[in-house]
């Protein structure tokens, strides 16, 4: 039995009343899936901005209705520090999502980001500490790394922020290890590198990679990559991430405790190899797509050429495996974004990569 393994039958033999915070977005409605098919209670909070609720009841279907029961919705913004207080009443294990989470969007509107990304954190860190939670997982984010020229990155070795968003994410963990040290607070960050699967949403100005070309080539639009296609990803499917999370909550290792922790692959993938996978896995439905071709254009500011994660210190202190392999998740991922995709052309062009 795997370490993971150990954990989620620990999780399911103990009930716990855990806070979702972005619930209704991509990686927090599976967070929410994978908890409430563990029979455990859940808050889920949300201001929907940009997520949806049809995530929530997409999860809460797949998770079994009866379990709606362990559901309690919040319609709230974590900018509101009470929103955020009442939410983590009673509360065992906090994991934070909620954010606004591009480079580009960052760029045209740092006010926002830093509002929602660091007013909003602190927010939440101060609610979980006066409600005594246990442990608050949040999410950071591989954009931190910036400029720096070591490949792969290693979570001591940082350089400087290439865009508004990357210095939000880091701030949070700068505060997350100020909290421990005043506070006494239990916090963990994970580096999240490009992670994609079900409920990520194609449409919009700011939307991932790979459901936006998922979503262009059977719609026949372009395509677009930003470079030369030579660009490498450390793509990671959403299981890999939920599986972090729930080790990052769970762990008793006081030196595993107040640490950040790359979560990925740990290997890389250019964007030329990541569309000809897609191309390839949409061909028994789509013969057609394997005639088109991506778009190449100009490079986007804030982007870093190439992104590889070091799992070694998640591997070590967390008993982090990641199982899933970019062409298994894509597998797995391809036909829920077909489904959800196919009644529906994208509403923004097929822009690259967040």
């Amino acid at each position: 039995m795997s370490n993971y393994e150990k954990i989620l039958d620990s999780i399911r033999n103990k009930p716990r009343t855990w806070l979702v915070t972005g619930a209704a977005g991509f990686i927090g409605s599976n967070l929410l899936e994978t908890l409430l098919k563990l029979d455990q209670t859940v808050i889920a909070l949300d201001n929907f901005s940009t997520g949806k609720r049809e995530n929530i009841v997409e999860a809460l279907k797949a998770a079994g209705t009866k379990r709606s029961k362990n559901l309690h919705l919040i319609k709230g913004d974590i900018r509101t520090l009470e929103t955020c207080r009442a939410a983590c009443l009673g509360v065992d294990v906090v994991l934070h999502e909620a954010a606004i989470g591009s480079v580009p969007r960052s760029i045209e509107d740092p006010v926002a980001t830093n509002s929602t990304n660091i007013d909003g954190f602190v927010n939440m860190l101060m609610a979980a500490r006066d409600a005594k939670v246990g442990r608050f997982v949040y999410a950071a984010s591989s954009s931190t790394y910036g400029d720096t020229k070591q490949i792969p990155f290693v979570e001591s070795e940082i350089g400087k922020p290439l865009s508004p968003y990357a210095l939000t994410k880091y701030v949070d963990e700068l505060y997350a290890d100020v909290f421990a040290r005043c506070y006494g607070t239990q916090a963990i960050g994970l580096r999240y590198f490009n992670v994609f699967g079900p409920r990520q949403d194609p449409n919009g100005d700011y939307a991932a990679v790979i459901p936006k070309w998922i979503a262009a080539l059977i719609h026949e639009q372009p395509a677009y990559i930003n470079g030369d296609g030579t660009t490498a990803r450390d793509f990671c499917y959403v299981e890999n991430v939920v599986q972090a999370n729930l080790l990052a909550a769970m762990t008793t290792d006081a030196a595993a405790i107040n640490q950040v922790y790359n979560v990925a692959v740990g290997a890389q993938m250019t964007l030329d190899e990541l569309f000809r996978m897609i191309r390839v896995l949409l061909a028994p439905t789509f013969p057609e797509v394997m005639a088109r071709h991506p778009v190449y254009r100009d490079f986007r500011p804030g982007d870093m050429h190439i992104s590889q994660a070091d799992i070694g210190k998640a591997k070590a202190l967390l008993g982090y495996r990641p199982v899933w392999e970019v062409r298994e998740g894509l597998n797995w991922a391809v036909d829920w974004y077909v489904s959800a995709l196919a009644s529906s052309p994208p509403v923004a062009e097929a822009a690259a990569l967040n």
